[in-house]
């Protein structure tokens, strides 16, 4: 006989609660597994994805040395960024000024600049923020990224790493358009290598 579980919505003509079946499970990822993309500029794990989540997707994402994400912008998107390894540079503002070559040197309206995160740092981007990582060490990083609402940045990546599958030049059009078709506003130049 299957388990059953008491559904605490579901009451009887006497106001008694009914015993329902309500199939649960959860998801367990194990360390190390997930589907893998990767190409010579990125690496991505997909850990949690629309599929069995209808509030975020959930990555591991290692990034190389020289990648940098460039800043870009999400009108709807939530995102959280968990640095599990290595160092990345990070911008989590609105700046003064968005020059479009590069973010680096951007400050926002406190004065506050962009940072050096290490294991352990935790970032949250609301929708509407300007934000960048960039792994300016010679060593590589890897970081938990969370994306909400799914399943955007799920396509998002498995579209991005076909772009980057070559190690050639980026095809700056070609980023564009398809950052665009997934509410990403590029604000400075995407670069790897």
């Amino acid at each position: 006989m299957a388990a059953r579980r008491v559904d605490p919505r579901a009451r009887g003509i006497a106001g008694d609660l009914v015993t329902a079946a309500i199939p649960r499970e959860g998801l367990h990822v194990p360390a190390g597994e997930g589907r893998t993309l990767q190409v010579p500029a990125h690496e991505v794990t997909f850990k949690v994805t629309g599929e069995h989540s209808s509030v975020a997707s959930s990555f591991e994402v290692v990034v190389p040395p020289g990648f940098d994400v460039g800043a870009h912008v999400h009108t709807r998107s939530e995102e959280l960024f968990y640095v599990l390894e290595g160092e990345l540079d990070v911008l989590a503002f609105e700046p003064r000024v968005r020059t479009r070559d590069d973010w680096r040197e951007w400050r926002s309206l406190s004065g506050a600049g962009t940072v050096r995160a290490t294991a352990g740092t935790v970032i949250v981007v609301p929708p509407g923020c300007p934000h960048a990582f960039a792994n300016r060490t010679d060593t590589p990083a890897k970081m938990f990224f969370q994306a909400s609402p799914p399943p955007d940045h799920e396509r998002y990546f498995e579209e991005l790493l076909e772009l980057l599958r070559s190690g050639g030049p980026v095809d700056d059009a070609a980023i564009a358009e398809l950052r665009a078709r997934y509410d990403i506003e590029q604000l400075t130049p995407l670069r790897h290598g």
